[in-house]
């Protein structure tokens, strides 16, 4: 056994006594779902940094760097941004202390609210999780060349589609491991992958750089744009656009990201899962530090791993960092960070898949199936439909090609459909529950609709939608529409109930009180 398989095995160890040593502390829906609120900060600052650090950025974020050089950064701005609007957030959320976003759906808007909003989770977390599955082959591949011949020939899987063994392979670990424990589970598992990942990346990168020459032939190996504000954004068929078109393609990557980020309900969970409140608000300042280095590190490795080996034949771009880790690092350190990628992939996979899982034991099983469900019936349906979302998310595998295109179908999906109307629930007492319904399901289906086209498009069929339109990501057309329904809909309807505001404004309305009583 090499020594890649090795180090992959005892992370692969570990992780599994972290997850089997949580087990017994399960007994409750609250255990399973939010962990007791129980977390103190520091869990919750590596819970969320691996939660959100994943194949999007370890697979995909490489994937754009390894076309468009350090501009790439511009997909890692938008968590930056978002983090500083949830430096405020996170205090009311955990204040909030629910289970789940469609929880708080139901309680600032109604359940047709709640419904929708399930469904926008649903397709958009199990996309996630779909491709952390990709992600996870692409390592196992590279750790075991043999696994291709044994997908062809063991499992008769026809040439090209290989890959299907490891994802297949990469399904079932992080099925077993996500419905072993729950939120507990999930957490303490983030804890050791987000140290692991971050001094492991850290450390490649000045002996990287050294491979490479140093920083001038760095600049000499590729072409200037890589090192330009929006790279190679503004090219389109081999023509230079202009600063305009780089411009939007920089928004397109940087508005989704930041705002999955700001309404993403595994993060939401995690606040709800914190001790106190101020565990939530510390744990925010942690992982904006951590956000920050890490998507720096990781668009640098795979820039410096693009110089090392872009003209190596039939390399996948998304497999850059991988592929950088195994042929351009000091054994040991090569083989820690294949490892700590594949343990980012399980984490991120975790995540995407518990979350859903909760909504629909918590938002439909719980909530309109049987309202009287015991604590060990909610355990059980968790675990069984945490199966059944991982099969699911394996079948939308053979929609999409590119991490990268997966990441931001997800990512739009959510940031249309579900942030406006979470950042309304914090900040606007006037948005009704009749607009949060048609803005969820009108920024839903314009995303989902849009990228069928784009698919149809790709595959020569017939499209309604303009080719020219079609050329560009899903985001602004189905935010536009998504934001102005909550708008329009807003000043035809009658404004919200005090109790519906009561959970998000409390302080305000006492403070309101006390200055009247003066």
């Amino acid at each position: 056994m090499n020594l890649y398989a090795i180090v992959l095995a005892i992370i692969v160890a570990v992780l599994l006594f972290v997850s089997l040593s949580q087990i017994r502390k399960v007994k409750t829906k609250a255990d399973y779902l939010v962990a007791g609120r129980t977390l103190p900060w520091y869990v919750l600052v590596f819970t969320l940094l691996s939660s959100w650090i994943g194949s999007g950025s370890l697979f995909g974020g490489a994937e754009n760097a390894f076309h468009n050089g350090f501009s790439a950064l511009w997909q890692s701005a938008g968590g930056w941004l978002g983090l500083l609007v949830i430096v405020f957030v996170a205090p009311r959320a955990r204040k909030f202390a629910q289970y789940t976003i469609p929880d708080l759906l139901e309680t600032r808007y109604n359940t047709a609210a709640r419904v929708l909003g399930t469904i926008a989770i649903l397709f958009a977390f199990t996309a996630i999780a779909s491709y952390q599955f990709r992600g996870g082959s692409h390592v196992l591949r590279l750790i075991f060349p043999g696994l291709d011949e044994v997908a062809r020939t063991t499992f008769h899987i026809p040439a090209g589609h290989e890959a299907a063994l490891g994802m297949i392979i990469v399904a079932i670990f992080v099925i077993i491991f996500t419905a072993f424990a729950g939120m507990s589970s999930v957490a303490y598992l983030d804890v050791v992958i987000g140290l692991l990942a971050t001094v492991t990346c850290i450390a490649a990168v000045p002996l990287l750089l050294v491979k490479a020459g140093g920083w001038g032939q760095l600049h000499a190996s590729l072409p200037p744009e890589y090192f330009q504000w929006f790279g190679r954004f503004s090219i389109i068929n081999g023509v230079d656009q202009g600063v305009w078109t780089g411009f939007v393609r920089a928004m397109e990557l940087l508005v989704p990201t930041m705002l999955l980020l700001l309404g993403n309900q595994t993060m939401f969970q995690k606040f709800f899962s914190a001790r106190t409140e101020r565990d939530a608000k510390l744990s925010v300042l942690g992982w904006i530090t951590g956000t920050f280095i890490l998507e720096t590190v990781i668009v640098a490795i795979a820039v410096i791993g693009t110089a090392l080996y872009m003209r190596v034949p039939n390399i996948e771009p998304s497999e850059i960092i991988p592929y950088t880790a195994r042929n351009g690092l000091p054994s040991l350190l090569g083989a820690v960070l294949m490892g700590a990628v594949f343990a980012k992939v399980i984490s991120t996979a975790n995540n995407y898949l518990f979350s859903p899982a909760t909504n629909l034991v918590n938002d439909v099983y719980a909530r309109f199936i049987n309202k009287n469900a015991s604590d060990k019936q909610i355990l059980l349906v968790s675990r069984l439909i945490v199966i059944g979302l991982g099969i699911f998310a394996l079948l939308q595998l053979t929609l999409f090609s590119s991490i990268l295109q997966m990441a931001l179908y997800a990512y739009t999906v959510y940031s249309a459909a579900i942030t406006p109307v979470v950042m309304a629930a914090f900040f606007s007492k006037r948005i009704t529950a009749a607009a949060a319904v048609w803005s969820i399901a009108l920024g839903t289906g314009i995303t989902v609709i849009w990228n069928l086209q784009q698919l149809a498009l790709q595959n020569h069929h017939a499209t309604f939608i303009p080719a020219s339109w079609l050329e560009r990501d899903a985001i602004f057309p189905a935010l536009a529409v998504s934001l102005l329904a909550l708008a329009v809909v807003s000043l035809f309807t009658s404004a919200p109930r005090p109790e519906q505001l009561a959970p998000f404004f409390a302080e305000e309305g006492a403070n309101e009180k006390a200055a009247v009583v003066k």
